[in-house]
């Protein structure tokens, strides 16, 4: 590969899935974005231009049809190992609400320069593009709202939708797509503030704050659904 170890890591989400512990059904993949984007369709996930890596020069030569033949199998196993997880929530559920958690950054102009301005950059960003709106509103709406109301670690977040991005990815798509009207997949950003995404250091302190606020997220929906 051509991307640096420090650039990789920088653009996939470290210690994101820390926040997702406490949640009984999770799932984290420990498999690199630059392998494989799980996020992305098929025909896109393994990252072959420039353009399909947001400029970055992933490879130092195109990868073999063989290697991208065998990424393409284990995203299309995460696909049927998701949609067998779901399945047995829906047949015990008349609704679910799948979380996806992601982080993105806000520091791109580098270590010294200066942070995405707030206007663009809430702390939480939800994603909505592929969910049905209209139909979701009675709890994604109030969901937003306690999320705004939590105490994480003495301040208030700024959670705002569709902002720094749209919740365009494969796994809410693939969930409104194959459980319309049952499941409801909202993607969620946390903006950087964990950690340095320069240096790639945590603040152990922040990690738990997410923790708890993705747990008190999970059960909020539970609640909103009954």
């Amino acid at each position: 590969m051509r991307i640096s170890e420090d650039e990789r890591l920088r653009e996939e989400d470290p210690f994101t899935g820390h926040a997702i512990l406490d949640v009984p059904t999770h799932i984290i993949a420990h498999r690199s974005r630059f392998e494989f984007d799980l996020n992305r369709g098929p025909e896109e996930a393994v990252y072959q231009t420039r353009e399909q890596s947001w400029g970055l020069d992933v490879w130092k030569e195109p990868p073999p049809a063989d290697l991208v033949k065998r990424s393409l199998a284990l995203h299309a196993a995460y696909y049927a190992m998701l949609g067998h997880v779901l399945q047995a929530i829906a047949d015990s559920h008349e609704r679910f609400v799948l979380i996806d958690v992601h982080s993105y950054n806000h520091r791109r102009e580098g270590p010294e320069g200066d942070a995405a301005p707030r206007s663009t950059a809430p702390d939480i960003n939800i994603g909505s593009y592929s969910m049905p709106r209209k139909q979701w509103s009675f709890l994604l709406d109030p969901l937003m709202e306690e999320m705004r109301s939590f105490d994480f670690n003495g301040r208030r977040l700024d959670v705002r939708e569709n902002i720094a991005f749209q919740g365009k990815g494969e796994q809410t798509r693939f969930v409104h797509e194959r459980f319309p009207g049952r499941g409801c997949a909202i993607a969620l950003e946390f903006k950087k503030t964990f950690m340095d995404e320069w240096t790639g250091i945590p603040d152990p302190n922040e990690l738990e704050a997410m923790r708890r606020f993705i747990s008190f997220t999970a059960r909020t929906a539970e609640r909103l659904l009954q």
